[in-house]
């Protein structure tokens, strides 16, 4: 555990990667839809501005697997103990910054949307419930980000590239026929029906059975990775 625990903090040696960026790309992303909502006034803004973090935290995956293993076995750890202190990491940093849009989200509330009625940090559906679940469900959903950024990189140096870009078309080509039998089936009212009848607790559930499976498929793919 304290190998794991010391994995982590070798990745934070370079916080503005896994701290400050993030936060700093957010803050100017609010700031713009903040005068945006001021110049142009409606009812309501729903911007789903959170996507920026998601996007933030699939990067740092990949990063953490990229540039920063070389270092790390050549100080001795195993690939795999290397993998479950960066997977600790992703853990702690996605309930750490699940629990700051949690509390921003409770601000936006608490002035009516920034007094300008912009739901920068809320999700309909997904993070607009009880501060627990948003918390929960946050943050799950940037592990899920931070595992799915780790599993291509960690493809990408056990093969090659042509492996990697073979992996990403198996994925296009499932999502794409899943939405032609969708399409063929005429069933595009009743899919959406499901997702948004689904409760919160469920869809997080779902997510973190993905993210355990992302997590579990990275740690057996890490055998005899290269660096």
């Amino acid at each position: 555990m304290r190998t794991w625990l010391n994995i982590a903090r070798y990745h934070l040696i370079r916080p503005a990667i896994y701290l400050g960026m993030p936060w700093a790309i957010m803050a100017f992303s609010f700031a713009i839809n903040l005068v945006i909502a001021r110049l142009a006034p409606a009812s309501h803004h729903d911007t789903g501005g959170i996507a920026v973090i998601g996007f933030f935290f699939l990067i740092m995956g990949a990063y953490s697997v990229g540039p920063s293993l070389p270092f790390g076995l050549a100080l001795g750890l195993s690939r795999r103990t290397y993998y479950t202190g960066t997977a600790l990491l992703a853990v702690v940093l996605a309930a750490a910054d699940g629990l700051v849009l949690t509390a921003l989200q409770a601000i936006e509330r608490i002035t009516g949307g920034w007094g300008e009625h912009l739901y920068f940090f809320r999700v309909p559906y997904i993070l607009d419930g009880p501060w627990y679940l948003t918390w929960l469900t946050s943050s799950v959903a940037l592990a899920l980000l931070f595992a799915y950024g780790m599993w291509f990189t960690i493809v990408y140096r056990r093969w090659n590239l042509s492996v990697m870009l073979a992996f990403i078309a198996i994925q296009v080509t499932v999502l794409l026929a899943v939405a032609m039998l969708i399409t063929w089936n005429r069933a595009w009212a009743g899919t959406g029906h499901f997702f948004t009848a689904l409760s919160v607790p469920g869809l997080t559930l779902l997510l973190a059975a993905l993210t355990s499976a992302l997590l579990a498929g990275g740690y057996l793919t890490t055998r005899r990775i290269t660096v």
